[in-house]
């Protein structure tokens, strides 16, 4: 989160109206709702995860044991268990 001036972002009316309210402390301003990204979308960690998951399960189907995949994808037996076990 950066830091910016407000009397170089809101015209002059709107400042004063905010200052009615506050003054000379910081306030947060959220993102619209519309510009919220899902976790992964920016960085495509979610489809890399996804992609890593059907093959863990695809192996599993093939016989790989839950012991196996966990010491394989460095992932707890329990986390294993989820991946494949998960509904769809």
């Amino acid at each position: 989160m950066k830091y910016s001036k407000a009397e170089f972002i809101f015209p002059e009316e709107l400042l004063r109206i905010i200052q009615e309210y506050v003054q000379g402390e910081l306030i947060y301003i959220p993102k619209p709702k519309a510009a919220h990204l899902k976790w992964g979308e920016k960085t495509r960690s979610k489809s890399v995860v996804s992609a890593r998951n059907a093959e863990i399960q695809s192996l599993f189907r093939n016989g790989v044991s839950i012991r196996e995949l966990a010491d394989r994808y460095f992932l707890s037996c329990e986390s294993i268990k989820k991946i494949i076990y998960k509904k769809n």
